[in-house]
Order: structure tokens, then sequence, then C-alpha cells
């Protein structure tokens, strides 16, 4: 069950008696378990009948005795389990989910990690409770979900705005809504977040970011990349080179996307193969024409390259901020 069904169910009071929430991407689990801790119960039953856990501070046992107990003067209570990933010999709960108290709400934080799908606690679940996997998103998938999570706050978002905050935070779910959220306390219901107001709220420079950087790499603008390198290297602890380098893989890779489509004059299909929103559709295609394929492989090669030697790899001791600069000379006269 994805969570945004979890979520409606919820809302609408329909409760299982045992939720097991895992995986790699944190913001879903806490979301949900959030939403059980602050509305299942009423603030008057919350007292007696609900229960939060650490999974490092507490046996099977801890969990089974919290779960059959019966709720004082409340029609259900409710036991979180966080941490659930350092339960020891944590299959044993299959018993319990097997036939789980009807008056229990059991939720297993399970995080960073997934169970054996083979083992009889899954297969419990699936039978008696809600199973949630929460996945990282891929690159390709943060603009859209920056752009849907910002629709629920009554906001639109330039997509210039859009990329600007993926390049910096990444798929990080948790971070973005931390950086979102500064945004949506100033902006007005209705209106649309340009990337001024993302440099007043999030403090990411309009001109002098990871995004900027790429693009005038795919124009070659000589003059502007390098004023952006010198920004880049003076504000290094918000920009690390491994960080710039990896938007820049993702950027070529996708130059070399570019060069494999046959039909390039439908923008629609490009952008979907691309991954990107049409608006950026001529920077690839300028991008394509200053690098054609081969150049696009070569520049690949030295990122990964300059990845390795900004690592210490290769006996390299140069500063990362010399690399970069003359990673970005390189790159500009290929």
């Amino acid at each position: 069950m994805d969570f945004q069904k979890i979520l409606a169910e919820l809302k609408d009071k329909k409760y299982s008696p045992v939720y097991f929430l895992e995986g790699e991407e944190p913001y879903y689990i806490d979301l949900i378990s959030d939403y059980i801790l602050e509305n299942v119960l009423t603030e008057s039953e919350k007292s007696f009948n609900q229960t939060l856990l650490y999974g490092k501070e507490i046996t099977i046992d801890t969990i089974l005795t919290a779960a059959r107990r019966y709720p004082m003067m409340a029609e259900r209570q409710v036991v979180v389990v966080r941490e659930a990933q350092n339960i020891r010999d944590i299959d044993e709960l299959a018993s319990y989910v097997e036939k789980p108290a009807p008056s229990t709400v059991l939720v297993l934080c399970h995080k960073y990690k997934t169970i054996d799908k083979r083992k009889k606690l899954y297969k419990a679940i699936q039978k008696n409770g809600v199973y949630l996997e929460s996945k990282p998103l891929f690159e390709n998938q943060v603009p859209n979900w920056i752009t849907g999570y910002l629709k629920t706050q009554q906001l639109g978002i330039e997509p210039k705005a859009v990329q600007m905050i993926t390049d910096h935070i990444g798929n990080n779910l948790q971070r973005i809504v931390n950086e979102l959220d500064k945004v949506v306390f100033a902006a007005i219901p209705g209106t649309s977040i340009t990337v001024d107001d993302v440099e007043k709220n999030i403090g990411i420079s309009k001109e002098y970011n990871a995004f900027e950087f790429q693009k005038a790499l795919g124009s070659k603008d000589l003059y502007k990349a390098n004023r952006i390198v010198n920004y880049l290297i003076e504000n290094e602890k918000t920009t690390p080179m491994r960080m710039i380098v990896g938007i820049l893989i993702t950027y070529f890779r996708k130059i070399l996307t570019y060069h494999t489509i046959e039909n390039k004059s439908n923008t629609g299909e490009v952008a979907q193969k691309l991954g990107i929103s049409p608006f950026f559709i001529n920077d690839y295609l300028t991008a394509g024409r200053n690098y054609p394929l081969q150049k696009a492989v070569l520049v690949i090669s030295l990122l990964r390259e300059y990845d390795l030697r900004s690592k210490g790899a290769r006996g390299g001791t140069t500063e990362n901020g010399e690399l970069l600069r003359e990673l970005t000379y390189k790159i500009l006269h290929l």
C-alpha cells in the first residue's frame, strides 16, 4: 500500500491492528507514525493508552506486553515502536501479527532496512496488517515531488526555482520539506514561488549555484562559468566538490541520452526521455551542439577522474578548489 492510501484511510478513521513501515526513505515512515500518534486518540485518552517504545531499549516481550494490554476508558490503544530495525529476532513478532489484539494499533518503524519477505512476519503483515516500503525518490522524480508538495500548500513554483532546490538538496525528502516550509511560511497562498523567494528564504544564490554552473558549461559561457566557480570555491561548505561533480555527471549523462533520441524535434518526447521540464529543452539543445557524443563521453570520464582526485585517490594532493578550476577549464576547452 502506498503512503497516500494509508494516510487517506487513517483520516477516514479506518485503523489496522498492525502497521509495518520500513525502507530507506524515512520521511513517509515518520509522516504516518506521527499522524497516528497525533490523531488516533484524543488528548485525554493518550495518557493511559499511548505507548512509545524504542528498538534499542526493548525486547520482543516488551512489545507483546504493551500490545496485548487492554485500553483504559478508550476504544483502542496505540503502541508505536521507533527504531524497530534494532530489535533482535524481530520475526518472533509473527505469532502476534497472526492474531493481533483488535483494540491495539501497533506501529513498527523499521528504517533503512527491509525484512526478509520469505519469513513468517512479512506474510502475517500482508494478511492482517498494513505494510509500507518507503523507497527514496530517483533524482528525476524530485522536481515533480516538490511541485506536488507545494500544490498541497496552495502554491505554484517556477521551473528554475524547482531545479535550484533539487540540485542543492538532492532527494532527501525531510531536508527538502524543511527548506520548502521556510518558503511556504513567507508565501501568499495562490502565488508561485520564484527564484528570488528561494534565494531569500532558503539561501541558495539564484546566480551562483550548481544549476547555473551546469548551464554555463552547457552553453560554453567561459565568463559566467568562471565567475560561478569562484563563488563555489569560496562557499565550499555549502557546495562541496563531490556534490557539484555528482550533479554534472547526471547532467552530461542526459546529454548522452539526448544524442540517442531520433526525433529531436518532438520537444515533449525529448523532455520525457531526459526526465526534465520542457522549460529547459533549449538548454539541452545548446549543450548537445556544444558537446557531441564523443565529447560528452570525454567529459564524464574527466568528471570521474576529478571525483577520485578530490577524494585523495591517485596520489593527488591538490586542493578541491584548484581541482574544480582545472576541471572547468578542461571541460570548456574540449
